[in-house]
């Protein structure tokens, strides 16, 4: 500090804590959502991850917003997204289908558990270039599919099979077919459209309204299976944005 220089306000410790707090709690959902996978209790494990994913979701925004944001809280986030979107879902789909292949003998068992590997690893590898190229790439949209969606896909697909009283090992190729396509998703480079910065200023285009109550209104009458259209329609964005790009080059062309 300058001699000259008079001492600003000082900020609540309070104020710095809070944003890592947020981050401790979607830590804490998805090591939770582990146990309860772990236990045979699958619908609360896919509603920890959910859990988690709101914790997400706020932990940034309160540190833009108070000004807070730091190198340690990116990297801690990081973390915490490591074990909340990527070794939770992956548990969480193991104990719930992948382990099933243990029935089909000691090759196929392997098959099972490299899939929920596969997964977590995906996830580890997109945490890691994402924290790469931030602040290098357009935040319109995300390279590869976010963590907490591809996390989303994953449980909701859990929690709406469950939820129709289909069995985990009766479903286990379409399980491993999830896993996989989820994991490779999070590492292509395909764009999918991250919603930041939209809609700019402060007035809402009204399809925006209208298209946020009916996916609460999908929400609070199917729960597992409207989120499951939710993350599935998303996760197919990418791809169908991809190809129609290439359409329209080709046609140009």
């Amino acid at each position: 500090m300058e001699p000259n220089e008079e001492p600003g306000p000082a900020r609540s410790r309070g104020i710095y804590l809070l944003p890592n707090l947020l981050t401790t709690g979607g830590l804490f959902a998805g090591f939770y959502a582990i146990l309860a996978a772990a236990s045979g209790n699958f619908e609360n494990a896919c509603i920890a991850v959910f859990v988690a994913a709101l914790f997400d979701g706020l932990d940034g925004r309160v540190a833009r917003m108070t000004g807070t944001t730091s190198d340690f809280g990116v990297q801690y986030d990081s973390l915490a997204d490591l074990v909340s979107f990527g070794m939770a879902p992956s548990l969480v789909m193991y104990h719930w289908a992948l382990v099933g292949f243990r029935a089909d003998g000691p090759v196929l068992a392997k098959v099972g558990w490299a899939a929920a590997f596969l997964y977590a690893a995906c996830a580890a590898l997109r945490l890691a270039r994402f924290n790469t190229q931030v602040g290098s790439t357009d935040k319109r949209w995300f390279i590869g599919l976010a963590s907490p969606a591809a996390a989303g896909l994953v449980v909701s697909f859990v929690w709406a099979m469950n939820t129709f009283g289909f069995s985990g090992q009766g479903l286990r190729w379409l399980a491993l077919v999830v896993t996989v396509t989820a994991g490779l998703l999070m590492v292509s480079r395909i764009k999918y459209f991250s919603f930041k910065g939209f809609p700019k200023g402060e007035r809402v285009p009204f399809f925006v309204l209208l298209l946020i109550v009916l996916v609460i209104a999908a929400l609070f009458i199917a729960q597992a299976k409207g989120l499951l259209a939710i993350a599935v329609a998303y996760a197919l964005s990418g791809p169908a944005w991809w190809g129609w790009t290439r359409l329209r080059r080709k046609s140009a062309a």
